[in-house]
């Protein structure tokens, strides 16, 4: 996959992207990032990117010149002729989840464009922008964090990527469900033991400890989930005891 990222501050978001397993995958030549500078682009004599809001109102926002540029820039250098996906991070955007990750991680290539101070002008959402994406009900102070949490969750769903027949499938929000718990080496460690079933060897009992335990826990921290996902009969039934003793 190629990504293009729109960006004032490039060192912002280069450290969490050029660390462990997204580090790897670009090594492999699986992953392709390019960091843009948009003040690169600003055509005015001190580089700046930003102006008073019309209307008036607190804060600045970004112009349209530097960053229509820098795009032009971005798309330039892609392989396909069709209009790339073009995602901006906002608390306005549709909330991120793990299915939007898997639809993204289908594209093969990808631009970000990381806002600051009070956002970017609407022309550039108007005219540029296919999604916009929040992470959470809440503002941070610029696009380059909620942009690395989304290109770190796609990355990682790109065959290859994770290896060992792709483990993200077992993982939270993959199935609907959040995931069940882990325990590794020692047994035992300060009275706390490893529950007795994951030492059984029976995997079918083990397939049916950890299926009830992703079951009571999202039953019990994001019930909302459960409306979603596919569940078997059995599934119901046990979160009706859930029900029933809680």
């Amino acid at each position: 996959m190629i990504i293009k990222i729109l960006t004032l501050f490039p060192e912002m978001i280069k450290g969490p992207l050029n660390l462990s397993i997204i580090r790897n995958a670009q090594d492999k030549g699986l992953l392709d990032i390019e960091y843009i500078n948009i003040r690169d682009f600003a055509e005015n004599k001190h580089k700046k990117v930003d102006d008073y809001p019309y209307g008036g109102g607190a804060g600045m926002v970004m112009t349209p010149q530097p960053i229509f540029d820098s795009y032009d820039e971005a798309v330039k250098k892609l392989k396909v002729t069709k209009k790339p996906r073009t995602i901006y991070c906002s608390p306005k955007g549709k909330v991120f989840c793990q299915e939007l990750a898997l639809e993204l991680a289908k594209e093969e290539e990808l631009i970000f464009i990381c806002g600051h101070y009070e956002g970017i002008d609407q022309r550039i959402i108007d005219s540029l922008v296919t999604d916009e994406i929040s992470i959470g009900d809440y503002v941070l102070t610029g696009g380059e964090l909620p942009v690395a949490v989304i290109i770190d969750a796609i990355s990682r769903l790109i065959p290859g990527v994770l290896g060992q027949n792709e483990s993200f499938q077992e993982e939270s929000f993959y199935s609907g469900l959040l995931e069940y718990p882990h325990f590794t080496r020692p047994q035992s460690f300060r009275g706390l033991d490893v529950p007795s079933v994951l030492l059984s060897g029976n995997h079918k009992a083990i397939e049916g400890w950890r299926k009830s335990k992703s079951l009571e826990i999202t039953f019990k921290r994001r019930p909302d989930l459960l409306e979603k996902a596919n569940l078997t009969e059995e599934d119901k039934r046990i979160i009706d005891d859930f029900k029933k003793h809680s």
